[in-house]
């Protein structure tokens, strides 16, 4: 079993609220092309959002996937679990959702007007939606709990350690 690092936990912390930012990103996005249409500021604002969660979010959704779930799911806990496999669902949700967005953020980053300002408004309001309250869950109870797992695991191996005079 993968057992995560504190380095991990920092580096997911960060995406975390790099996740954050480019979610206000999009929600600035709406409001900005209802206001101004598609001009350099959007084009420049959709190119870079679309980046983001076409490349450094999914990643991220990996890492929990690979390093953050599997020892909670192991726990035995009936409620981490069942927490766990909801974050895994969002994680298709959220992928699902992301298939319909991104397109847009790419015609939209291309200078193209041909979408449907309702439809991509839709799309943009499921996505933050379900980014923020998957955020939500995996903050207040699914990392805190991880990390105190790890670090009861560390402190095990260190006594370990101790005890064999190495």
């Amino acid at each position: 079993m993968a057992v995560i690092e504190t380095t991990n936990f920092e580096a997911l912390d960060v995406c975390h609220q790099q996740i954050a930012a480019h979610l206000n990103r999009l929600a600035t996005l709406i409001s900005h092309m209802e206001a101004n249409g598609v001009d350099d500021h959007a084009r420049h604002e959709a190119g870079a959002i679309e980046a983001f969660f076409s490349g450094t979010s999914r990643a991220h959704h990996a890492e929990e996937e690979k390093l953050v779930f599997p020892p909670l799911l192991a726990s035995g806990n009936a409620e981490l679990v069942a927490a766990v496999r909801g974050l895994q669902q969002d994680h298709g949700w959220i992928e699902e959702n992301w298939i319909e967005l991104s397109p847009q953020l790419r015609a939209i980053a291309m200078g193209n007007t041909w979408l449907d300002a309702a439809e991509f408004n839709h799309y943009s309001e499921v996505f933050l939606e379900l980014c923020r309250e998957h955020i939500a869950l995996e903050e207040t109870m699914i990392y805190p709990e991880s990390k105190a797992r790890w670090a009861e695991l560390v402190a095990a191996r260190a006594a370990r350690l101790a005890g064999s005079g190495t």
